[in-house]
């Protein structure tokens, strides 16, 4: 890689008569740029996916992790005494910052998604819904479950175990998904340049033909259209992601009730991620015309 980088910076510096070799406009030199800056767009996209949606399933699963839910099942008559002695049970259990029973309003809230505002709670059989904080060392689940089983028969603790793990397991997948994205559009900017430089080195054919006669070497036609492509997609990559910045910049911001959209888009040093790929871009260009370059010289020789 090291090696790789200091070539391209060595073709930095250029070749004056060498550049001539190649249009400096043309088809060519627009599908170029263009092919650079649009999957250096892409690229910005895909990366703020990836690490936007393992820093919200982070964020969730923090959220789960610190909390807890006690369902309480009984008889109308049994529940006010079964909802006392769960609360005093809470309260003497190590781990365990705060315990707190929701009231009618707050479980006609949670229920309302899923069945409207309408929804006759009086007349049906709710369970009593028990909200847990727990503290930073956290509390023992399975002793706690043993306690409630003799204490409370009719309450179930959901330490949200089973909601925390998919939600991992996704995050991994999209993420893998997002970088999955990025490398396909690495390779879909390779092909494209790759035509492009084979295609201005069919154009050039004639003017290969007599640098050859004049004594050029094919390493030194094929530099000059290596840099050339290669700056071009360095300036057409560094357009596309400054494009890219600019309207994940514009984006809602990450309000809490702002959704996932809201959390979309890159935070703090994320932003550095951006960086390498320009770099990254003008290294692609620069392997895929230089094995064109050899391969289209080698046939017109």
């Amino acid at each position: 890689m090291s090696r790789l980088l200091a070539q391209i910076l060595d073709l930095l510096a250029g070749d004056v008569q060498a550049d001539r070799t190649v249009p400096p406009t043309g088809f060519t030199a627009r599908l170029t740029i263009f092919t650079a800056a649009a999957m250096a767009l892409l690229a910005v996209f895909a990366l703020a996916f990836s690490l936007s949606t393992g820093r919200l399933a982070e964020r969730w699963s923090e959220e789960l992790a610190r909390t807890a839910t006690l369902r309480i099942s009984a008889p109308p008559e049994q529940m006010a005494a079964q909802r006392r002695a769960a609360l005093e049970l809470l309260a003497t259990t190590p781990g365990i910052a705060e315990a707190r029973a929701l009231d009618a309003e707050e479980t006609q809230a949670l229920l309302t998604p899923w069945f409207g505002p309408d929804l006759p709670l009086e007349q049906l059989p709710i369970p009593q819904l028990i909200e847990i904080v727990e503290d930073r060392p956290g509390y023992d689940a399975t002793g706690l479950r043993a306690r409630l089983q003799a204490e409370v028969p009719g309450a179930v603790l959901d330490d949200h175990t089973r909601w925390r793990e998919p939600l991992v397991a996704a995050a991994a997948r999209l993420r893998l998904l997002g970088w999955l994205a990025m490398a396909l559009i690495g390779g879909a900017m390779a092909a494209m340049i790759t035509l492009a430089a084979q295609s201005a080195l069919s154009a050039n054919a004639q003017v290969i033909r007599v640098l050859r006669l004049i004594g050029a070497r094919d390493a030194y036609i094929a530099r000059a259209f290596v840099r050339r492509f290669t700056l071009r997609a360095l300036w057409g990559a560094a357009s596309g992601t400054t494009l890219g910045a600019a309207i994940l910049l514009v984006l809602p911001g990450g309000a809490a009730d702002a959704g996932f959209l809201g959390g979309f888009g890159l935070a703090g040093g994320q932003w550095l991620w951006l960086l390498p790929i320009p770099p990254l871009a003008a290294a692609v260009a620069f392997t895929a015309t230089r094995a064109a370059a050899r391969r289209t010289l080698e046939r017109q020789s």
